[in-house]
């Protein structure tokens, strides 16, 4: 009877143990346009994950990160961005309206998905894998702030996680080194 379970245990282990883990590009988005889809299309190229806002103070970042996408679009990069409202109600738009306003506002032309939660019980597995994988100050997973950016390398490693307040520009040289 030990045996039994020892095989057993052995072989629920070896099953676990070759399981791999979600990669990146596995994880299901929803477009600003309500359509299902992966991250599969940005396989292979270099991202920018930014959780966004319309009402925020950073919001103005909008404009740097899309000059960002243009500088280095032809070069295998791209930014995605999260509308988030759980700081503050500071993303209080639909998906149309969000769409609108980044356009109108700032010229955005990078993709934008539907609105998500980076936090909490509901938090997108997406952000969870980003959080797991970069963590911020002191070993902290949470995100504090829209506008917080995740850095990830063309084989969809997590590379690096910038806080709120870090320009675009400024991480202009971290994607040249990975271009």
């Amino acid at each position: 009877m030990k045996l039994k379970r020892f095989i057993l245990l052995i072989t629920t282990w070896s099953t676990l143990m070759a399981t791999p883990t979600q990669s990146l590009y596995d994880f299901e988005v929803v477009t600003i346009h309500h359509e299902k889809t992966t991250l599969a299309p940005y396989k292979g190229k270099v991202l920018l994950i930014v959780n966004t806002a319309s009402g925020c103070g950073f919001t103005p970042q909008f404009e740097g990160l899309e000059k960002l996408y243009k500088s280095y679009q032809s070069k295998g990069f791209a930014v995605l961005g999260f509308p988030c409202n759980q700081f503050a109600g500071q993303e209080p738009l639909d998906e149309k309206g969000i769409e609108n306003f980044c356009r109108i506002s700032y010229g955005v032309t990078f993709p934008m998905f539907a609105k998500i939660d980076v936090n909490g019980n509901n938090a997108h597995p997406l952000y969870t894998h980003l959080k797991q994988n970069a963590k911020g100050i002191l070993g902290s997973e949470a995100i504090k702030w829209n506008f917080t950016k995740f850095l990830v390398d063309q084989n969809g490693k997590v590379i690096k996680r910038y806080a709120p307040s870090t320009s675009p520009e400024s991480i202009a040289s971290d994607i040249e080194k990975l271009l």
